[in-house]
């Protein structure tokens, strides 16, 4: 999910009060599931990028100026469904791919590494734009997303036309993974150690329904989503590489698997922390507990830059909140 001390300070503050409703806000609390009603994308296409056959919706004019929504775990592409026509009725081509292990975004090498790490997400959204002919992009996403849109802009900024990132700066440093965090803080890191044992693979194996509704009712707590919302995009966790892109995905943020060579620049250069030059809005939510005022980061983003505070809202930012989200990324777009 997202950094490891923001999912921390978050988790724990559930934990405390159940919600953080005393915190500021731009936003009304708890919308229902879906509120604008959209169940589904119009259609799905295919594209071979980089290592990948990559799945993704697509929305709006085929000239309009790109953005692409990049979504995080335990979540997928249906993260957006509200927010893709909103951006598509306002011109934009929007973009919508599974992350690898994801949906319909499969590998096309059996011995290919089923490589989690920033770097590779990171490199496969360039492969991705690369194959789509996009040179720049409006980029947008939280969780997996936000990091991966996060490292795109930090690495490739002349690719990125502007940048909406829940959470902040997700870029992950390996070193500091490392320093332990208090106690209260560290049981909600529980998912992450239970995936570096053979018992927790074994169990997101076989139990990853139910494993990651429990997570998205954690991470949202006042988000009221039905059966049916959750069980659209829990229908991405059957890849088969799901399992496998989860585990050394986390593994890796812990120091307990390693990444590929052909990473290793581009990985080399994200443990520097570099910052964000391209125009940027950030979204701090109830799950980001003491890191909702976005200070922590401020100093990472060096360009036009704004930060705004979604009251009443937890992880899953686009899916609770289109409206507001979809503004941000448009507002962005003019910063």
């Amino acid at each position: 999910m997202i950094s490891r001390r923001l999912f921390a300070q978050g988790f724990a503050g559930v934990l405390a009060a159940g919600t953080l409703a005393a915190c500021s806000s731009d936003t009304a609390a708890a919308p229902a599931a879906s509120a604008a009603g959209h169940t589904t994308f119009p259609s799905l296409k295919q594209i071979q990028a980089g290592p990948l056959d990559v799945g993704y919706a697509e929305a709006g004019p085929a000239d309009g100026q790109p953005v692409f929504l990049l979504h995080g775990w335990p979540y997928d592409i249906h993260a957006y469904v509200d927010v893709a026509p909103i951006l598509a009725a306002a011109g934009y081509r929007v973009i919508v791919p599974f992350l690898r292990g994801y949906g319909a975004t499969t590998f096309l090498y059996p011995d290919t590494v089923r490589n989690g790490q920033q770097a590779a997400t990171a490199s496969d959204l360039i492969a991705l734009m690369d194959a789509l002919h996009v040179d720049k992009a409006v980029l947008a996403g939280y969780d997996w997303g936000g990091r991966t849109a996060t490292c795109v802009a930090a690495i490739w900024p002349e690719r990125v036309k502007a940048a909406t990132l829940v959470s902040g700066y997700l870029i992950n440093n390996l070193a500091a993974n490392r320093a332990p965090l208090a106690p209260a803080a560290e049981r909600g890191w529980w998912y992450q150690f239970y995936f570096a044992t053979d018992r927790g693979v074994a169990g997101y194996t076989h139990n990853r329904h139910d494993f990651n509704k429990l997570i998205w009712t954690q991470a949202s707590p006042d988000w009221k989503f039905t059966d049916d919302t959750y069980n659209r995009s829990a229908k991405a966790f059957d890849n088969p590489d799901h399992v496998a892109v989860v585990i050394h995905n986390y593994r890796w943020r812990l120091g307990l698997a390693d990444g590929e060579q052909q990473y290793a620049e581009v990985e080399q250069k994200l443990q520097a922390s570099p910052v964000i030059t391209v125009p940027t809005i950030t979204v701090g939510s109830d799950f980001d507990g003491a890191a909702i005022d976005g200070k922590g980061y401020r100093d990472k983003f060096t360009g036009k830059y704004e930060h705004r505070v979604f009251k009443g809202i937890g992880h899953n930012v686009p899916q609770e909140t289109p409206q507001d989200f979809a503004k941000a990324v448009m507002d962005a777009d003019r910063l």
